[in-house]
């Protein structure tokens, strides 16, 4: 992508050429793109005032349509201002920063005005304030701060004229505490608080505290909120979430049991329930009822992380583990994807070596460097992330598990190729796996033919790809529960198999599909207590035998960044 600075200097050239041959629209269109390039940048500033002397305001150069372009909406903003409207611009530009916050949309002098925070309308303000920390993220990212303090000025100006509203000092508050200003946060709400009682007003304070790191006062606040309003079950989930942060569990349940008793089906209640009895047992059943849960409850008041949360830094629940790099079983056999003729013969199906399987095509590849990553939230968002590969063929698919690409020329694909290629070979054969069972899905599972791949996948070797194999269909007894039992004991005998073949050097095997198991839906017993066992014995075993590329710390850097990349694009 061009630079941004460039970019704006370009179209602000051709906005200069276009006014100066009286071509107003268009020198609005490159106006309204130098914008969106450098919100701040004083040439561009300059350039629409001087279009706006020339058009008699330009107001009506920058409409506002459903599908506005964001400079557009921003430059309007300005012209709204320079006509004596502040107050009519800053709702524009509050929705420009909602659209991308890491934009300095707010940055100009205007904005920061004390006049602006006295003239407008303080209810107007406290909704947008509202809208816009809605829109922010809570907290907001580190990156994004700066670009929202000038919205802060404002508030901090609108309660110097109007120091009593209750909704500007708990929707400020909010807003503060989105910033990292906690001390402030609970400053204005505990004056929103005095100046009127509310539930609103109480869940803000308790936010407040718990940002400010304030627990029981946090408590207290959200206990009050209850009180104004016993059926506001949120305030619920909120004191389970806070009394969980002080490791007081049982009385967590309590609250999150209280909220179910109300509503069975509540998905905050739901959602912390799960969360907080994973804490304090670690059954990954826990995790299998919320996925469950979210499956069949697609329409919830808003997003939840839980899921996310608790399989983070989880073997195989968000993760490729990483594993000492010992390259493909040399006995391994490769599946092909054919059909088999009906009826099928009783020796089973064809199997061919690594050699006899053709290269990939280069679309295929690209397809698969599109959308694998060491990292996914959790099992589902995994399996819905391989959708794409739906166009990538099984037999290609199967050709790239057996002759792997390169990782690609990006960020993350540099990163790995420098610091852990064998984590990337293991993305390759992860991905290709999930991208099987897209095909085919009207087929019965136990019949089907995604089935047999996977399993003979599976059972074609010891290594690497036995465990991507095994990780899909774990995978899909996530998703689908019907096939659970038949998931649960093709792991539990593979764990059998895996542990009774001796090894002569630590390859890892032994651990991750026991780390496999332990996340596989509907296990029994025996599978899970084998299981156990493996990875206490195993564990330091394998940490040995995984080389160091750098040394650990790097390889604990690596990994944050990569999490920190996956983290902002879901956002």
């Amino acid at each position: 992508m061009d630079d941004p600075r460039s970019s704006a200097d370009r179209d602000l050239e051709q906005a200069r050429a276009a006014l100066d041959r009286g071509e107003m629209h268009h020198a609005a269109d490159h106006l309204a793109g130098a914008i969106a390039q450098a919100p701040t940048l004083p040439e561009t500033h300059e350039l629409l005032s001087r279009l706006a002397a020339r058009s008699g305001g330009g107001l009506e150069l920058f409409p506002l349509g459903q599908h506005a372009f964001v400079g557009t909406v921003v430059a309007r903003a300005h012209l709204l201002a320079a006509a004596g409207r502040p107050e009519d611009g800053l709702p524009l530009l509050a929705a420009a920063s909602g659209h991308t916050p890491g934009m300095d949309w707010a940055g100009v002098p205007w904005v920061s005005e004390p006049s602006l925070g006295a003239r407008i309308d303080p209810d107007m303000l406290a909704r947008l304030v509202m809208r816009l920390c809605t829109a922010v993220g809570d907290p907001a990212a580190e990156q994004d701060r700066a670009t929202l303090l000038p919205y802060l000025t404002v508030v901090r100006h609108a309660i110097a004229a109007q120091p009593a509203h209750h909704l500007l000092l708990g929707s400020g508050s909010a807003l503060a505490r989105r910033i990292g200003d906690a001390a402030l946060a609970v400053d204005w709400a505990a004056r929103g608080v005095r100046a009127r009682p509310s539930k609103l007003g109480e869940i803000w304070l308790g936010y407040a505290y718990r940002s400010a790191g304030r627990l029981p006062d946090a408590l207290d606040a959200l206990r009050r909120a209850v009180a104004h309003d016993p059926d506001d079950l949120s305030v619920y989930a909120d004191i389970a979430g806070t009394l969980a942060a002080q490791d007081r569990l049982d009385e967590a349940l309590e609250w999150v049991d209280r909220a179910l008793a109300r509503d069975p089906d509540f998905d905050c209640a739901v959602h912390t329930g799960h969360r907080l009895r994973y804490q304090a047992d670690g059954d990954v059943a826990h995790l299998i009822r919320l996925a469950d849960f979210q499956r069949y409850h697609p329409d919830d008041t808003h997003e939840h992380t839980d899921l996310a949360e608790c399989c983070q830094d989880v073997p195989w629940l968000s993760q490729v583990p990483a594993a000492p790099d010992s390259g493909p079983d040399p006995r391994r056999r490769f599946p092909t994807a054919s059909r088999p003729p009906a009826p099928r013969p009783s020796t089973g199906h064809p199997t061919v070596p690594r050699h006899a399987v053709p290269q990939p095509s280069a679309t295929a590849v690209q397809r698969l460097q599109r959308v694998a990553h060491p990292l996914w939230p959790h099992p589902p968002a995994a399996y819905d992330a391989a959708v794409g590969l739906l166009l990538v063929e099984p037999q290609e698919l199967l050709a790239l598990i057996a002759h792997p690409p390169a990782a690609p020329d990006t960020e993350v694909g540099r990163a790995l190729a420098t610091h852990d290629p064998a984590r990337w070979t293991r993305c390759v054969y992860v991905w290709a796996c999930l991208g099987l069972l897209h095909h085919d899905v009207d087929e019965p599972w136990a019949g089907s033919r995604r089935r047999r791949l996977l399993v003979e996948l599976a059972a074609g070797g010891t290594d690497a790809i036995t465990e991507a194999a095994l990780f899909a269909l774990v995978t899909y007894a996530w998703v689908e529960p019907a096939a659970r039992p038949d998931v649960a004991d093709l792991v539990g005998r593979t764990l059998a198999e895996v542990v009774a073949t001796p090894a002569a050097e630590p390859t890892g095997i032994a651990w991750s599909v026991a780390q496999l198991a332990l996340v596989t839906p509907a296990l029994g017993p025996a599978a899970q207590e084998l299981a156990t066992a493996v990875v206490r014995v195993e564990e330091g075993r394998v940490i040995a035998a995984i080389p160091r590329q750098r040394s650990r710390r790097t390889g604990r850097r690596l990994w944050g960044w990569l999490a920190g990349r996956l983290t902002r694009s879901r956002r």
